[in-house]
């Protein structure tokens, strides 16, 4: 099963205050708790959010009207100021993982909330196989796009590294002349 967690947002957060020494702190122990996430194999992703007033929303009509709107966003406690993305067997396991978690909202009430994510199973019969198909399809693009970028760089470093050995097997070491 798969969860969003979102840290809500606070006033403090929202407007974008630097580290401080409690932060600093928070970080250091949100390291911790992060490290233990991914050994245990939960954590697929996780990011901060920059505050709303970094952001922008688009609203939709069924007329096709859509609208941008800038912010920063006056309701602070219906944003977010971060996310993870668990891979978990139950909602039980993820709010006991959360329970873990150190206050990501130092000298305030930092507050997570848990989201289950869709599976296609879950839409029944309105999924159609053309759907599924095209789904897959797309999963499988978006997971070739991800793949080249870090292959690639590996096998360059791979193949930059093999060559400076050859080279080095090819060449005869040279005595250094002492003047």
């Amino acid at each position: 099963m798969k969860v969003l967690v979102f840290v809500k947002a606070t006033p403090n957060s929202e407007k974008g205050l630097p580290p401080t020494d409690e932060m600093q702190a928070m970080f250091a122990k949100m390291g911790a708790f992060n490290e233990e996430l991914v050994k245990a194999g939960i954590m697929q992703e996780a990011d901060g959010l920059k505050p709303s007033s970094a952001a922008k929303r688009i609203k939709f009509s069924d007329s096709g009207a859509t609208s941008v709107i800038d912010g920063p966003f006056a309701e602070t406690k219906e944003l977010v100021a971060g996310y993870w993305v668990w891979k978990v067997n139950s909602l039980d396991e993820a709010v006991e993982w959360a329970k873990r978690c150190p206050n990501p909202m130092p000298g305030e009430e930092g507050v997570l909330e848990i989201r289950p994510t869709y599976a296609l199973e879950d839409f029944g019969e309105a999924v159609t196989d053309d759907f599924r198909a095209q789904e897959q399809r797309l999963r499988k693009e978006v997971a070739r796009q991800q793949k080249p970028k870090a292959k690639g760089k590996l096998k360059t470093k791979a193949k930059a590294k093999a060559k400076v050995k050859s080279k080095a097997k090819r060449r005869p070491m040279r005595a250094k002349s002492k003047k």
